[in-house]
């Protein structure tokens, strides 16, 4: 088991975010969860990674359950990789140096990494077909390979679990459509870690995407496999709003009806 969250309600600043909240990844899952603002996916992850504790209800990730382990081993086991953090690293790193710097989870390398940590380093920017950009200064790349080098910086510790938030967020369509293949491709992976994918779109649901969450107001709407939840009756009701979802191959396109049109 990846992930159990059971009868799990949160509540911060006499504010509840997460409510009665249910659900379970299996190993061989990779899921994509769906939100509008304010649902409760920053909340989500935060939890899952350790950072907030529920108000009831039972956590365990990774086979480790909270209240019985130390958190901070959990997170070595975790990948997490948010647009957010592009705004926190220093702006005369390198692509390599970024990267490397999973392997201490820090913003920053302070430390000098072993001669096998730096190849490794330079094995995942090729995979993301970087290598000639490892010695650029990160500030100088465009969005989506600052948002590859990310990836690879998470992945640089061998997580179990690999969560992304957003990943494609302000990227065009090129870029956006290259990441997306990356991830596909990870999710293709036999030993690869699994994988959470937080997005608004569903067209950003890849096809290694096996299982979507819809999350609404605190609470899960729906879970399940993609083709069951990626229906136009669903979404119509998660979205209060008159939609129609079109499968094009392995990907899902919305279009939306309003009255009069």
């Amino acid at each position: 088991m990846v992930l159990k969250l059971k009868d799990v309600t949160l509540i911060r600043e006499k504010k509840q975010i997460l409510k009665n909240f249910n659900w379970e990844i299996k190993r061989g899952e990779h899921w994509a969860v769906l939100g509008l603002n304010g649902a409760g996916k920053t909340t989500l992850l935060n939890l899952i990674c350790g950072y907030y504790y529920p108000s009831k209800g039972d956590v365990e990730v990774l086979g480790k359950k909270f209240g019985c382990y130390d958190l901070r081993e959990l997170r070595r086991e975790i990948g997490f990789v948010s647009s957010s953090l592009q705004e926190k690293l220093y702006v005369r790193e390198t692509a390599l140096e970024v990267v490397l710097s999973g392997l201490f989870a820090t913003i920053g390398l302070f430390d000098r990494p072993q001669e096998e940590d730096v190849e490794k380093a330079l094995r995942l920017l090729e995979k993301f077909n970087l290598s000639n950009l490892a010695n650029s200064q990160y500030q100088t790349l465009s969005q989506g390979e600052k948002q590859k080098v990310l990836i690879a910086r998470a992945l640089i510790n061998n997580p179990r679990l690999l969560i992304l938030d957003e990943p494609a967020a302000g990227l065009d369509l090129l870029a956006r459509e290259e990441l997306l293949a990356d991830i596909a491709f990870l999710c293709r992976e036999e030993n690869g870690p699994a994988i959470i994918l937080v997005t608004h779109h569903p067209e950003e649901i890849v096809a290694g995407i096996t299982h979507v969450l819809l999350l609404k107001n605190g609470e899960v709407f729906a879970a399940g496999k993609k083709d069951e939840v990626l229906t136009s009756e669903l979404l119509t009701d998660f979205y209060n709003l008159p939609v129609q979802v079109d499968k094009e191959g392995e990907r899902y396109w919305l279009k939306v009806f309003k009255s009069g049109m």
